[in-house]
């Protein structure tokens, strides 16, 4: 990557919306095709702040995307992005894997996304690159006790061994993790996912929804 070439990489990690397969603790409470009608409108609205980031901020961005197909994908969320597979392994194997590629393809500032948060803003994506110009990580905590974003200026494969991915401890345990490692730190906003029944109260709070 030439000097004059865009530096940082947003990373969106998502899934296509067949009911079924997606968002399986709200489909206990309102069934699989809600649940996934949910997620696939949770997934247009982070799309649709990362369309403004795009205008604010010279960022390339990479859609990670499980289930479906290629076609599929792209003919739901457009041809402005480029497409992979997450590939195999648990979630912090794949967010690891991920970080690697771009690092390896000379990214210096890298972010990961999900699309469960309704309340994540191209603001907030902004701050974290802005932040990882000093700092070598950036986090946004969840109400959850998860994290709705996480970006990094340096490769750090430790972040994603040994947590308790879908739990109440991922955060407590990253953080723990940043400081044996000591990584220089910057948190956003708290924010709220919606990945339970006691979540839906952000979907009906929300005036995009």
């Amino acid at each position: 990557m030439k000097s004059n070439q865009i530096q940082e990489k947003l990373i969106v990690f998502t899934r296509y919306p067949k009911p079924g397969t997606t968002k399986t603790r709200l489909a206990k409470a309102l069934g699989d095709f809600e649940a996934a009608a949910i997620h696939k409108k949770l997934t247009e609205l982070t799309i649709l702040q990362v369309t403004k980031l795009m205008k604010l901020y010279p960022v390339s961005v990479s859609i990670y995307f499980d289930g479906g197909t290629l076609e599929k994908i792209q003919k739901w969320l457009g041809p402005d992005y480029s497409y992979r597979d997450q590939g195999g392994g648990d979630l912090g194997q794949r967010m690891a894997n991920a970080f690697a590629e771009a690092f390896k393809r000379k990214y210096k500032r890298i972010v990961i996304i999900g699309t469960d948060c309704p309340y994540l803003k191209a603001g907030h994506m902004k701050q974290a690159f802005d932040s990882l110009r000093q700092k070598d990580l950036a986090l946004g905590p969840a109400t959850d006790g998860g994290y709705y974003l996480i970006g990094l200026s340096r490769n750090e494969k430790s972040l994603f061994k040994n947590i308790s991915w879908g739990t109440d401890a991922v955060l407590a345990e990253t953080l723990n993790i940043a400081a044996e490692r000591g990584l220089s730190l910057d948190l956003l906003d708290t924010l709220s996912d919606v990945d339970r029944p006691e979540d839906l109260k952000h979907i009906n709070n929300h005036s995009d929804l």
